[in-house]
């Protein structure tokens, strides 16, 4: 046997050892059972991985990243076995990691039961008690189509080799150069238990998994396509450890309280009707005031930063796209034309920015206007694909509170800087204060305009998110095509992400619509142009402060800041009068004079999670007083009228929560 020099690379540690021939990366790891792969070269591979001579190995632990994914895939497997036991029939689709978890699609007779994935966890389980190994094996294309001919999907993955797609998570099975099968062996026997077309890597055997859970199952077409045929998909997750299992679990309990669509409906505040179409959804009066409170304080800060309103149809002749560039583009996600005026194409807008443009151009411009900020509340529309339209946050129509601020080279500097800053005061007003920046650059296969024109407007935003002071991350290829941006990554109050407002910097439109403005010599140059969305969506934010407040706004956003119960009807009159005073002061105050019990009303206004309750009894009336109810049911008794209208004036004025 030979010697073989490894290199040991944690961090920044660097460890040579000499290691004899057949040394495999588990040995190099003994004893420490958090690693379960390595990466070598860049590349991920098993703990059964010989290392050559002068190779540098880095342990993958199961909490990183990677390993994560590792782990998820792994039990994927496990689960794709356990239904292939318990439904021989069951033909392979894909199973790839996920955020959070797993999935496998399955080609079976008739949908899964409540009843089937409970035979299915109980059956992983016993296959994960086994220890079965998982072993990779390389074979040829004309070996794996023999092996697998029983298994039609996996016949069209081994056609994809080298080409598949991440997008639909073909790339886990054949995205490397070689083909390789993953076979669970039985631990004593080396018996082959079930196998699977696998890129891998994977852990070493079923008993590396310390905890999972079966979700749900859904259908879901072939590879994304509604082309293709109707599969069942399965869900689960998969975790290092049974608490923090538990803790996801308790995470997603929670999660769900706050979901807007079940919040949306149990606070009367939208629905998205039948009748009207998937995506699209109609806001009720409870709703119509947040909604309209949001866009109110939106636009009187959009007017003190000196914004100016515009405002600009639905539709619009295709033409408009076709210079824009948006029907080369997104064409697939825009809803299809109406052929009006003797065959001429009218599309619904997927965007205003075009728009804007003819704005800006419809007469001439000088430098003594820029820049020009153009603010618009346009509703556009987008047909996104039926699998992924989710209540307000994935929407087919949806406001976007949308603005293009044309200025010269010379501003485009302070003017991001200016905007970003903008941008995240007024997400703060809104009750948002944890942020992190984004950086989106050129996807190589998706752009317009020159290299250098790239790497002037990436390094100008760079160098304006990173005068914030925030947690800057990289965004490789995920700009869109006319130019980089940066987005504002928001964390809500049970810490999930949600991308907010994007600032997109653009070169590339003002020369497509050869925008113009008249220099201080008199000369003509073309404007830099700033795209930008600060919500996103009226639609899609006011889901997100939903979520955040678990329903419970702050009294300036509550339908109903505050809502008068009398403890009989003698007292009904004595708080319609307070409620009519506190209207002159702008405040959303109602008086409960329904025939049910005290008890009841109160009962009935913490589920619509009203901030102020303000009960009155004889003693209150008599000597001019209120007492208020909070959320949490303390109260507070005997507060004169005045101040108590003054409280809710000032609560409101400052924008707190209570």
């Amino acid at each position: 046997m030979s010697d073989v020099r490894v290199i040991i690379q944690r961090d920044s540690e660097r460890d040579e050892r000499v290691v004899t021939t057949g040394t495999t990366a588990a040995d190099l790891f003994t004893g420490e059972r958090s690693v379960i792969a390595v990466r070598v070269a860049g590349e991920l591979k098993d703990l059964a991985y010989e290392p050559a001579d002068g190779e540098t190995v880095e342990p993958v632990e199961i909490s990183s990243p990677d390993g994560l994914d590792i782990l998820r895939h792994s039990t994927a497997h496990v689960m794709a076995q356990a239904v292939q036991e318990l439904f021989p029939e069951a033909k392979l689709g894909i199973g790839p990691p996920v955020k959070d978890g797993f999935y496998y699609d399955f080609d079976v007779e008739k949908p899964f039961t409540p009843e089937d994935l409970k035979a299915v966890e109980k059956k992983m389980q016993e296959i994960q008690k086994r220890g079965q190994r998982f072993v990779r094996r390389v074979v040829t294309d004309e070996a794996a189509r023999e092996e697998l001919a029983g298994e039609p999907y996996k016949l069209e993955l081994i056609g994809l080799k080298g080409s598949a797609s991440s997008d639909d998570g073909a790339d886990v099975e054949v995205g490397a150069g070689e083909l390789t099968i993953y076979d669970n062996l039985d631990a004593k026997t080396g018996e082959l238990c079930w196998k699977d077309l696998c890129r891998g890597p994977h852990l070493p055997s079923t008993r590396a998994i310390p905890a999972f859970k079966l979700m749900r199952n859904a259908a879901a077409y072939w590879r994304g396509s509604e082309k293709n045929p109707m599969l069942q998909r399965i869900y689960g997750t998969a975790w290092p450890s049974k608490d923090e299992l538990k803790a996801h679990l308790d995470f997603l309990a929670e999660a769900e309280k706050r979901d807007h669509r079940r919040l949306g409906s149990e606070l009367d505040l939208f629905s998205v009707p039948d009748e009207i179409g998937s995506g699209l959804a109609v806001f009720h009066p409870r709703g119509g005031i947040v909604r309209r409170v949001m866009e109110d304080y939106s636009r009187k800060r959009h007017e003190e930063e000196g914004y100016e309103f515009v405002y600009t149809p639905h539709a619009t002749k295709g033409a408009l796209f076709e210079k824009s560039g948006h029907l080369d583009w997104y064409a697939e996600g825009m809803y299809p034309p109406m052929q009006l005026d003797g065959g001429t194409d009218y599309y619904l807008k997927p965007m205003n920015c075009p728009m804007h443009n003819l704005i800006f151009d419809a007469r001439g411009r000088s430098y003594r206007e820029l820049p020009l900020r153009l603010f618009e509340f346009g509703t556009v529309y987008r047909y996104e694909k039926s699998g992924v339209v989710h209540g307000l946050t994935r929407a087919r129509g949806f406001t976007q509170d949308d603005a293009h601020i044309y200025c010269t080279r010379e501003q485009m500097a302070e003017e991001l800087d200016r905007t970003l800053t903008f941008v995240l005061n007024l997400l703060r007003d809104y009750g948002l204060t944890d942020f992190y920046l984004e950086l989106s650059t050129k996807d190589p296969e998706k752009y317009v305009g020159s290299d250098e024109t790239w790497e002037e407007a990436t390094e100008v935003l760079r160098r304006v998110a990173e005068q914030q002071g925030l947690p800057l991350t990289p965004d490789p290829g995920g700009a869109a095509f006319y130019g980089p941006k940066i987005s504002v990554q928001a964390r809500d109050a049970i810490g999930r992400t949600w991308q907010m407002s994007t600032i997109q910097l653009d070169f590339n439109l003002p020369e497509r619509f050869n925008l113009e403005y008249t220099a201080p010599d008199g000369s003509r140059q073309r404007p830099v142009m700033i795209h930008r969305a600060l919500f996103g969506s009226i639609e899609r934010f006011f889901a997100v402060l939903l979520e955040h407040y678990a329903g419970a706004m702050p009294p300036w956003l509550a339908p109903v800041q505050a809502v008068g119960i009398p403890i009989g009807d003698a007292h009904v009159e004595y708080l319609q009068g307070f409620a009519a005073d506190a209207k002159k002061l702008g405040l959303r105050v109602e008086v409960d004079a329904s025939s049910d019990r005290m008890q009841k009303k109160i009962r009935n206004h913490q589920k619509l999670k009203v901030p102020f309750m303000i009960i009155v009894g004889d003693d209150d009336m008599n000597a001019g007083t209120v007492s208020f109810r909070y959320r949490d049911g303390s109260q507070e008794n005997g507060v004169p009228r005045e101040d108590a209208l003054r409280k809710l004036a000032q609560v409101v004025a400052e924008r707190v929560q209570v």
